[in-house]
């Protein structure tokens, strides 16, 4: 039998047609007026699909990339910042800072689970008391408060706009900087609403093109928070990349081949809602909220146990396998089977769960030819007692809710 392979990974995510189409006739010099029209161009669809007045910034990396960016460029040795970790990249972030020197506190939650509203206040008022004077820090309150907007990793989504509020209610100068790496295009985000100050996305999430290339948005509070920070920076001085933005450049060598793919993506991501870009990022993001909650209720359906079950995320949705297997043996069940090729756990969880994605270039047929196979890796790999086609129902009671609007 025909096989084809379908990707359904929290990144690299599929591609959309129309950006490898233009990723191939992308045969530009990057100081030229052809590319630097290009290139403002992206930029202000890039607000629009952001959500927000900030300028917005390019960087030819992976997501790490600006995540470090959104260390150096705002911090000095010494400074104090919270980090809310619940998973492998809130860990990252713990990391981030701690290569930068920064004194690092965490607020924790269990793998699978997300933060607990009342510790992260706790904490919020703990950086208020030992910035004072007499205080075990040299450096006032908190410099900034680090997080994910969701963390594939446990594929869980945190309430970014509660922690926001917090901290304009208890350390108002505090920075907030989200890594809505995963977030970007499966969750609602009011980026000038809630006052965040740093928001990060990536190419190869849910604007459907290659890794190499990340995105941020700063506003004018991080802008002035970068003249003070003493950390060193070079490669991500976001400070030039500003400078070089308005003239429609970057500051160095950018990855042009990727630049023409995302303005075809974010044209592609309009066009769904008859060219207005800010409508088609709010349906770009229902279509993964809809095709998340209609995966759980497959899985569900099939007696599956959700890892994340209180605060789920619409970018990939994550699965405990039953006692004594492991995880591994689902993912490979897939891939030979169907070619279909879906993530296993990460540090920690590898072999106790696996992960299926929703971000980006997924429909809801997808969704249907996702679980078909699971059924069957269900009754073969998991010995469980599966009625065919009952997780497929399961997904059309939840589609049809939805395009009824009820």
């Amino acid at each position: 039998m025909i096989r084809k392979t379908r990707l359904f990974t929290p990144g690299p995510t599929p591609l959309l047609p129309a950006a490898q189409f233009a990723m191939a006739a992308a045969d530009l010099h990057h100081r030229t007026p052809e590319f630097r029209a290009l290139f403002q161009k992206v930029l202000a669809q890039l607000k629009v699909f952001v959500g927000t007045k900030n300028d917005v910034l390019l960087l030819s990396s992976s997501g790490t990339g600006a995540m470090e960016a959104s260390v150096s460029n705002l911090t000095s040795p010494g400074d104090r910042v919270l980090v809310l970790t619940a998973g492998k990249f809130g860990e990252r972030w713990r990391d981030l800072a701690k290569a930068f020197g920064c004194e690092v506190e965490l607020v924790e939650a269990p793998y699978g689970q997300t933060f607990d509203p009342s510790g992260v206040k706790q904490a919020l008022h703990r950086g208020i008391s030992a910035g004072a004077p007499g205080g075990r820090s040299s450096s006032p309150g908190w410099k900034a408060v680090y997080m994910q907007a969701t963390d594939t990793s446990t594929a869980v989504r945190h309430d970014v706009e509660a922690v926001a509020q917090s901290i304009k209610e208890i350390t108002p100068e505090t920075l907030l900087v989200v890594d809505g790496i995963t977030g970007l295009g499966t969750t609602h985000l009011d980026v000038d609403g809630w006052g965040i100050d740093i928001l990060i996305g990536g190419s190869q999430k849910a604007v459907m093109i290659p890794p190499g290339l990340a995105y941020l948005s700063v506003s004018d509070k991080a802008w002035a928070a970068m003249d003070k920070a003493k950390n060193p920076r070079y490669y991500f001085d976001l400070r030039k990349e500003r400078k070089n933005a308005v003239k429609g450049e970057s500051a160095y060598t950018p990855a042009v081949a990727l630049v023409a793919a995302l303005g075809a993506a974010l044209d592609f991501i309009a066009d769904q809602a008859s060219g207005n870009l800010e409508q088609g990022r709010i349906a770009l993001v229902n279509n993964a909220q809809v095709n998340a909650e209609a995966t759980r209720a497959g899985l569900t359906a099939l007696g599956l146990k959700l890892f994340a079950p209180t605060a789920p995320a619409a970018a990939a949705t994550a699965i405990a396998v039953p006692e004594g297997i492991d995880s591994a043996a689902v993912v490979k069940a897939l891939k030979a089977r169907f070619r279909l090729v879906i993530a296993n756990g990460q540090g920690e969880m590898q072999g106790k769960i696996f992960r299926v994605a929703h971000l980006g270039y997924f429909d809801y047929l997808d969704t249907i030819a996702f679980l078909g196979a699971m059924e069957h890796i269900a009754k073969h790999v998991l010995a469980l007692p599966v009625t065919f086609g009952k997780a497929v129902a399961a997904a059309q009671e939840v589609y049809e809710k939805a395009a009824s609007g009820s």
